[in-house]
């Protein structure tokens, strides 16, 4: 556990530039609007700049026995899109990847239900050959408070 500890010192001194995409702004919304109709509120929300072939941590405190679903949004124009998560153990609990192509291809979402209430890096990645920087992202951590 104290490995971590640095990594999370590390990873809060790192500040994501917004960034702003009219195309990924309302699939947000969109996807927030269905999501709330299924009883489930914003945690957290964030546009984020990204390079290329680079991983953004995010970490999240999740609560056990909570409903998570949790959202990536990437540029429409990039090839691959996956989400790796860990729990504080640093074991990979979920992988999620898509294709340019795939229906909702620039859109991962899954749902996660903590078996403990702990810290969890989300590393959302998004390959791009065009744009190798200033790709835009946006991440969403919502919770569900409704039956």
């Amino acid at each position: 556990m104290l490995a971590l500890c640095p990594l999370l010192n590390y990873a809060q001194t790192i500040r994501q530039s917004p960034c702003s995409n009219i195309s990924i702004t309302q699939q947000a919304d969109s996807i927030k609007a269905v999501l709330a109709k299924s009883g489930f509120i914003v945690v957290k929300e964030a546009s984020v700049s990204m390079e290329s072939e680079y991983e953004v941590p995010v970490i999240v405190p999740l609560t056990q026995g909570s409903w998570y679903q949790f959202v990536f949004i990437g540029d429409i124009s990039s090839k691959l899109y996956e989400v790796r998560m860990f729990d504080w153990s640093e074991k990979q609990v979920v992988y999620q990847k898509k294709m340019w192509g795939d229906v909702d291809g620039n859109v991962i979402s899954y749902d996660y239900i903590p078996k403990f209430s702990e810290y969890h890096m989300i590393k959302p990645l998004q390959v791009n050959k065009k744009k190798k920087k200033d790709l835009c992202g946006y991440v969403m951590l919502l919770k569900k408070t409704a039956p």
